[in-house]
């Protein structure tokens, strides 16, 4: 059996013009997941990141030596773009700026995208299903035994969704678990593919590490 070691990318800048930054608390983050992976002697084989900055820049951070490959459909999904097309393009501030309303509402939309009740979105909840199986296709279509990928909470929460033949509401229940650089593990073999572990962060596990602990 071989590994896929999905790490979400390090905490970005909540509230920032561009969110697509990684904070410096995503950067040591990071820097943290990949040092606890050599002290286990876990290299891999194998690293694909989708095409947003804070997932390649974590996997930067994380310094392996093995050449990084890009997939998009390992990035999120444009929580912006549900916003616009849901608000019709009049965001409330308190969404945008409170971070409890910011969650609660991007939960709420979440849900009714998955139950197409959002017009017009850039992309439907079928597409982001559709491009998310076929990043897992993509990632797992390997002879190399240990696969390390960098995507975004979403993007796990559906494939642990998928692999535990879930409802689509449990993506946005797992999405919103998910630590910055937490590890989810799934072993794979030809068509089997299982869930080995989800949401760790044993490089936080320690007095200093815990400082590191962050969910956005």
């Amino acid at each position: 059996m071989a590994e896929l070691l999905v790490i979400r990318h390090g905490q970005a800048s909540f509230g920032a013009q561009n969110y697509d930054v990684l904070s410096d608390l995503g950067r040591a983050q990071a820097r943290a997941t990949g040092d606890w992976l050599r002290r286990m002697n876990w290299v891999p084989d194998r690293v694909v990141t989708g095409t947003l900055n804070r997932q390649i820049d974590t996997g930067v951070e994380m310094g392996f030596d093995t050449a990084p490959e890009r997939h998009a459909g390992l990035n999120e999904y444009d929580f912006g773009d549900l916003l616009d097309a849901r608000f019709k393009g009049d965001i409330p501030d308190m969404v945008k700026g409170d971070r409890k309303v910011h969650f609660r509402t991007l939960r709420e939309t979440v849900f009714a995208w998955q139950k197409d009740e959002i017009e017009n979105p850039s992309e439907t909840w079928a597409q982001f299903v559709a491009r998310v199986e076929e990043a897992r296709s993509f990632a797992v279509d390997t002879q190399a035994k240990r696969v390390l990928v960098v995507s975004s909470g979403g993007v796990i929460g559906q494939m642990v969704a998928a692999s535990l033949q879930a409802p689509a509401a449990h993506m946005m229940n797992l999405n919103l678990q998910i630590k910055n650089a937490a590890m989810t593990r799934f072993m794979f073999s030809g068509s089997l593919f299982s869930l080995n572990e989800f949401n760790a962060t044993p490089h936080y596990a320690t007095p200093e590490g815990i400082q590191l602990m962050s969910y956005s």
